[in-house]
């Protein structure tokens, strides 16, 4: 696993209305402090001495009252069994920290050298920190996440919005084959901005638990196919085997963009390797029709591959006779006809939308 996938787990672990969450809350109400160890294994085991091997079920009132006493607690993963407790924990000194607390500074080298997340709750200080890898994260009040949360939705509201428009242009100029490489670049930058205000959304719904359920759903029907829309559009115009990537490997580099250079089209045209190096932005490019395809009602994948490979190219799927597209494997009379009668009416509709 992961650092982001442990840290998004761990954040799902102690978000409200979970029962590790209810029995820190007890702890931070109790005004007592604490040192807990999401996990156990052979090395947790020979960083630990002293307290009780226990080895119970999970419950937020026995973490409460087994934290009053001195010394860490040791969990299996992330609630299933306390194994041990009032446990002095004794990690590697060398290993480096920032913190200048004893709690605070056990709690950073534990994570460190096991991998395993650690929970520490400030008597003083009235916080609940995690310590993940080299991370420190402090959990906030749910009704401060709600704000930063309600923020994002909005903004994702409006780069949603524009992202429509962006698409549905490319979806004309796919059609009167007027293709060039910034409005793919354009596209793709809207893509991925929307992506990433959409993982932040996500993060905030973790973080939430139970009280994020009206965020989720906002947020589900804001994003609906976006992570196929992305994939669409790169299958569409990378020459992957020019590229010498993979799809979800451009993805990644598409990632890596700064805020400042997914600003930039020609940066984005170069990860892409579209034609020019990115710099020739006016270049004509031509769609091999998956974008468009993938449109078209009850339309297997494989299907829309083998029609891609076939004809080469949009332009030609849109000039195809029922008897053309027949002779392709799989595609019978009533599926030619459903692909005939799909495209034209999608081409109709984007040519409409784009100039009535």
């Amino acid at each position: 696993m992961n650092h982001d996938e442990l840290l998004r787990d761990t954040l799902a672990a102690v978000a409200p209305g979970t029962e590790l969450r209810d029995g820190l809350e007890r702890i931070l109400r109790g005004r007592t402090g604490a040192l807990i160890v999401l996990g156990y294994n052979d090395l947790v085991e020979s960083i630990a001495t002293g307290g009780f091997d226990l080895n119970v079920e999970f419950a937020s009132t026995r973490l409460r009252e087994l934290c009053k006493m001195d010394g860490a607690v040791v969990m299996e993963g992330y609630g299933g069994h306390i194994r041990r407790a009032a446990v002095q924990l004794l990690p590697d000194p060398t290993i480096e920290t920032s913190e200048s607390g004893t709690r605070h500074r056990t709690a950073e080298r534990v994570a460190k050298q096991t991998g395993l997340p650690v929970i520490s709750v400030s008597q003083s200080m009235h916080i609940i920190a995690l310590y993940i890898n080299d991370t420190r994260y402090v959990l906030e009040d749910p009704d401060t996440i709600q704000g930063r949360a309600n923020q994002a939705i909005a903004t994702l509201e409006r780069y949603k919005s524009r992202l429509d428009e962006v698409s549905g242009t490319l979806s004309a100029l796919e059609i009167e084959d007027l293709v060039t490489v910034r409005d793919v670049c354009i596209v793709v930058q809207r893509l991925e901005m929307v992506g990433r205000i959409s993982d932040e959304v996500a993060g905030y719904v973790v973080e939430l638990g139970t009280e994020g359920r009206l965020l989720a759903l906002q947020h589900d029907e804001l994003i609906g196919a976006i992570v196929s829309d992305r994939e669409l559009v790169l299958r569409d115009y990378v020459d992957t085997t020019r590229k010498g990537q993979s799809v979800p490997e451009i993805l990644a580099s598409l990632g890596k963009l700064n805020s400042t250079e997914l600003l930039d089209l020609s940066a984005i045209g170069r990860v892409l390797g579209l034609p020019g190096g990115g710099d020739a932005l006016d270049a004509a490019v031509a769609p091999h029709g998956y974008r468009m395809m993938a449109r078209v009602p009850r339309l297997p994948g494989a299907i829309v591959d083998r029609l891609v490979n076939h004809f080469g190219g949009l332009q030609k799927l849109l000039a195809a006779t029922i008897e053309d597209l027949m002779a392709v494997d799989g595609v019978g009379e009533q599926r030619a006809r459903a692909v005939r009668e799909g495209l034209s009416r999608l081409a109709e509709s984007s040519i409409l939308e784009r100039y009535v």
